[in-house]
């Protein structure tokens, strides 16, 4: 059974927008942590962001503080990233996952439990 569905990807210039989408199951949505992670070819998966969809504090990467930023619709049990100002080097897999304990992007890439497909971000110079 699919948990998590990512949509949104595609293709901008740098210095355009995007806005990821990730659609959970009501359980997986109100009791984990949820939050994005991304990889491009050849390097380490990178944790972007992570929170609770009940509040609490929002945990960005420096990476993307000020150009990222998670938002959520509790009536779809989804969750978005939208992203601004985007840049040749943001382009990778972009990941939604959903994880137990602290909301943080370092307890996610350590513990995540539930991943999505992926959907490819590009971004051209």
């Amino acid at each position: 059974q699919v948990q998590l569905v990512e949509s949104g990807g595609g293709s901008v210039q740098a210095g355009g927008s995007l806005r990821l989408s990730c659609a959970a199951s009501r359980y997986i949505y109100s009791t984990y942590c949820m939050g994005w992670f991304r990889q491009a070819p050849g390097k380490e998966r990178e944790g972007i962001v992570g929170m609770h969809s009940g509040g609490g504090r929002t945990d960005y990467a420096d990476s993307v503080k000020g150009r990222f930023s998670i938002s959520q619709d509790n009536a779809k049990n989804m969750f978005y990233l939208q992203m601004n100002s985007l840049k040749p080097e943001d382009t990778a897999m972009y990941y939604c996952a959903a994880w137990l304990g602290q909301c943080t992007v370092v307890a996610g890439g350590l513990s995540a439990t539930y991943w999505g497909q992926g959907t490819q971000v590009t971004v051209s110079s």
